[in-house]
């Protein structure tokens, strides 16, 4: 397999897999919905960023300790657990008392929504588990195994930018329905219920 192959294989694989709704969708659609942009693009940025620590130690072989030991994968699984529950009921507790969408908190909000989410991202250790075993399979024999690992990598990137960017106009369409506050209260019901349920779905699975 060539490279060039190998690239465009590898970006249907994973576009497949960006388009699929998770936590990351659910809360870049919530905070862009309320008019926080540089929050939510600080959400996006989060979330890309761990996508490409999670590749960038898949091809450096780091995260192959989550199929090598039920310990380290457990201890991965249960904290991304806790921090999603912890979420999504501080989100369907909230009271739909957030600033107006012209209140955006600027560079304070922007830091705060990456990390809400790197977190996100970071703590789902199925991100791990899919590069250590779908990454290996795209980079072409003879290929230096971590600068085309890294490649591939960034594709996933990329097409989560654009995936992202359009979630965040979608979501500017519900900010005129979004400044009443049982709007909000709503938006923040629906995020929060998904959040929970990514949270008890990776509790439950095996």
């Amino acid at each position: 397999m060539e490279m060039t192959t190998a690239l465009w294989s590898f970006a249907l694989v994973v576009g497949l897999l960006t388009l699929a709704p998770g936590p990351d969708t659910a809360v870049i659609l919530r905070t862009s919905a309320l008019g926080r942009r540089s929050e939510a693009w600080g959400v996006v940025l989060g979330v890309q960023t761990g996508t490409l620590i999670w590749g960038t130690a898949s091809a450096a072989g780091v995260t192959a300790l989550l199929t090598a030991s039920q310990v380290a994968y457990q201890v991965v699984r249960w904290v991304g657990i806790g921090y999603l529950l912890w979420l999504g009921v501080k989100l369907l507790r909230s009271r739909g008392e957030e600033t107006a969408p012209s209140e955006d908190a600027g560079a304070g909000g922007f830091v705060q929504g990456w990390r809400r989410g790197a977190f996100t991202n970071l703590l789902n250790p199925k991100m791990g588990v899919f590069y250590v075993a779908v990454l290996p399979q795209f980079i072409p024999a003879g290929a230096p195994h971590f600068a085309a690992g890294v490649a591939l990598t960034f594709v996933h990137v990329v097409e989560g930018l654009l995936w992202s960017t359009v979630l965040l106009g979608f979501a500017q369409v519900l900010r005129g329905w979004l400044r009443r506050p049982a709007a909000r209260r709503l938006m923040d019901r629906v995020t929060g219920a998904v959040v929970v349920g990514f949270g008890v779905k990776l509790a439950l699975a095996d």
